[in-house]
């Protein structure tokens, strides 16, 4: 039987940053998915700077090879059927892209063993419980799903028939020939975002290049069709995309994150991304959740050190609540009368400061969230533990000792602190067996980027490293 430290179910942003993190860390990744890529994702397609920059990912090395990379300057929004306000900033705010480009970038660079075209079709314990067995050939301590809303690990978790408030979502992504490319009003570098007036949903209109994306979703599935039909005619009524428009809309669905009830974490097994519900309450957007929630899956994964039970993989739960917000919550708008919405609706779209401050640049491009360090995954030793000993002062030799541990800001106040380590063993004065007070020791976690700050009227001050007994050097 194939054996994997992890598996990983589903290969677009969630699962191959996990799978990305989790091979830096040196466990061997088998990643599965039902798709041939590249393949088609329904999907608008606008990537943050911050997403970028939590993948690694540098924008002149993703541009080779002819992907599609469009600058975002602009926005153009209003209600649907109103009239509309372009939003505007002097350097890109956000990038297009192209689904099936950037996931299979993404999935290549992982580094893991790859299984695409194959389905997850099963997935039981194995009779000792240790490991979980998937499509009855591969055995692995730890499964996490990456599938998207309908990814089968989230089903097995949580159960079939669990009653969600789903988003449902269509959209169309075609190449345009030279005829519609003229006659195409929308701007590259501004996509369009129409609200609904209900404020349950909202339709876009984005253009990348040679490519044109149209679609809507909304929190009411049943109605999706309609209100998705009368907005593309009214975007073809406005002349803002081709007449002659064609094509197959796709459908996808997802939670979103205040809403969502589903248990994260179980026995050797998490969700991350869309499989956990995380998408962006007021936008919808699931990529910087997808990649983020599999950050901190990876750093909850190397703490747990192979011991991949639900008590260990319960902090991943916390510090998703922590990042995105606490879930199981309704959102406000269901809450107002339907009368009071649709005038709040037209208020606050044509004001020019909310829709800057508020609906643009805190709302959909997260602007103050700053991006999640993405540190290098260690699964190895413990986190450094060390023995602070020190002797207190006799009775009026000087206040009494104070100590506390101080985040230096640059090189230069560590080095003069390690300094002042070396000056105090030097001048220590009598040995530990002199005639000083009670020797104190203490047992504390010591960050990487920290020292400490101690007062150098102790008579004495030894660091030792409790692990090797030595002396722990520029620790």
């Amino acid at each position: 039987m194939e054996t994997a430290d992890a598996v990983v179910v589903g290969g677009g942003p969630a699962g191959s940053t996990s799978a990305r993190k989790l091979r830096e860390a040196g466990l061997d990744v088998l990643v599965l998915d039902k798709a041939v890529f590249p393949r088609d994702k329904p999907c608008a397609g606008w990537v943050t700077p911050q997403v970028f920059e939590e993948c690694r990912v540098d924008l002149e090395e993703y541009r080779l090879g002819g992907r599609t990379l469009q600058p975002i300057t602009a926005f153009r929004t209003g209600l649907i059927g109103g009239r509309e306000l372009e939003t505007s900033w002097a350097r890109p705010v956000s990038w297009g892209i192209r689904r099936c480009e950037f996931d299979t970038f993404l999935l290549e660079r992982s580094g893991a063993r790859l299984k695409t075209g194959t389905p997850l079709t099963s997935l039981a314990r194995s009779r000792e419980g240790a490991s979980w067995i998937v499509n009855e050939t591969i055995a692995t301590p730890l499964v996490i799903g990456a599938g998207g809303h309908f990814c089968p690990v989230a089903r097995s978790l949580n159960g079939g028939g669990m009653p969600e408030p789903v988003v449902a979502a269509q959209e169309l992504e075609l190449r345009m020939d030279a005829r519609q490319s003229r006659v195409c009003a929308v701007v590259p570098e501004a996509p369009e975002l129409w609200f609904c007036r209900d404020l349950r949903g909202y339709g876009w209109c984005f253009r990348k290049g040679e490519y044109l994306n149209v679609g809507l979703g909304r929190e009411d599935r049943k109605g999706l069709p309609g209100h998705l039909n009368a907005f593309v005619e009214f975007l073809k009524a406005a002349n803002r995309i081709p007449s002659d428009l064609r094509g197959d809309y796709k459908g996808h669905a997802y939670l979103l994150a205040p809403s969502s009830t589903r248990r994260v974490t179980g026995d050797g097994m998490l969700l991350v991304g869309d499989a956990a519900g995380l998408a962006w309450p007021e936008s919808g957007e699931g990529i910087r959740t997808a990649v983020e929630s599999a950050l901190l899956a990876a750093r909850v994964i190397a703490e747990a050190r192979g011991d991949y039970g639900a008590a260990r993989l319960e902090p991943y739960r916390q510090r998703l609540e922590e990042r995105f917000g606490k879930r199981g919550r309704l959102r406000w708008a269901r809450q107002l009368p339907e009368g009071l919405v649709f005038a709040l609706a037209a208020v606050l779209m044509s004001s020019r400061a909310f829709t800057r401050r508020v609906l643009l640049e805190r709302w959909f491009l997260r602007m103050g969230m700053a991006a999640l360090e993405d540190p290098p995954a260690m699964v190895g030793p413990p986190p450094e533990r060390i023995r602070h000993v020190f002797r207190t002062p006799r009775r009026g030799a000087g206040p009494r000792c104070r100590k506390g541990v101080c985040p230096m800001k640059n090189a230069l106040r560590s080095a003069l602190v390690t300094f002042g380590l070396c000056l105090a063993a030097c001048l220590a004065a009598p040995s530990a067996a002199g005639a000083g007070g009670p020797l104190l020791e203490k047992e504390v976690d010591v960050p990487r980027a920290t020292r400490i700050a101690l007062d150098l009227k102790w008579e004495k001050c030894v660091l030792v490293d409790v692990e090797t007994q030595n002396d722990p050097g520029d620790k």
